[in-house]
C-alpha cells in the first residue's frame, strides 16, 4: 500500500461537479492498493500517517501529528500511486489491485482511519475526480508499507 500525504490549509474532492468531501486544514491521503496488499498493509499506513509530526508548533518545528491537532483528512483512492514507468512511455498498471479487492481494502483502511475519531472525507473510488489541494508548506510526504520490511541503514 502506498500513501502520498500532503499537509493542506483546505481541499476538496468533486465529481461530476458535485462536491463530495471538503476539509480545511489537515492532510490529503491518496491511497495507491497492490495487487499482494492485505489489511496488514492498513495496519501499518494508517497509523503511521496519523502519527506523522509534520504540523509545526510554537516554534515552528515539525513536532506535532494530525492526531495532535486534530487535522482533518481527505483519503482518496489512487491507483495511478502503483504506475511502473520503467518501461516505455505509457505507465503499467499491473501491480495495482483488481478494482473490487482494491476497493474492499480501501474501504478497510479509510474505516481505520475513521476510527482515530478525525474528521475524515472521501471521494468515489473508481470515478473520474477533481481534487483540488491547496498545499501548506508544501509538505508533501509518501509511504510505502514495502518500507516495514526493509532494513534501516546506519
Amino acid at each position: 500500500m502506498r500513501a502520498l500525504i500532503q499537509r493542506v490549509s483546505k481541499a476538496a474532492v468533486s465529481v461530476d461537479g458535485i462536491t463530495l468531501g471538503q476539509i480545511g486544514p489537515g492532510l490529503v491521503v491518496l491511497v495507491g492498493i497492490s495487487r499482494e496488499d492485505e489489511e496488514a498493509d492498513a495496519d501499518y499506513i494508517v497509523p503511521k500517517i496519523l502519527n506523522l509530526r509534520i504540523f509545526s508548533d510554537e516554534e515552528g518545528r515539525f513536532n506535532l501529528s494530525a492526531l495532535d491537532t486534530e487535522a482533518q483528512l481527505l483519503v482518496i483512492s489512487q491507483f495511478t500511486l502503483y504506475g511502473d514507468t520503467r518501461k516505455g512511455r505509457r505507465p503499467s498498471f499491473t501491480d495495482a489491485g483488481l478494482p473490487d479487492d482494491a476497493k474492499a481494502l480501501f474501504d478497510v483502511t479509510l474505516g481505520k482511519f475513521k476510527e482515530s475519531g478525525l474528521t475524515v472525507e472521501t471521494g468515489q473510488f473508481q470515478a473520474h475526480m477533481l481534487v483540488s489541494i491547496e498545499n501548506d508548506g508544501p509538505v508533501t510526504i509518501m509511504l510505502d508499507s514495502e518500507d516495514r520490511n526493509r532494513p534501516r541503514r546506519g
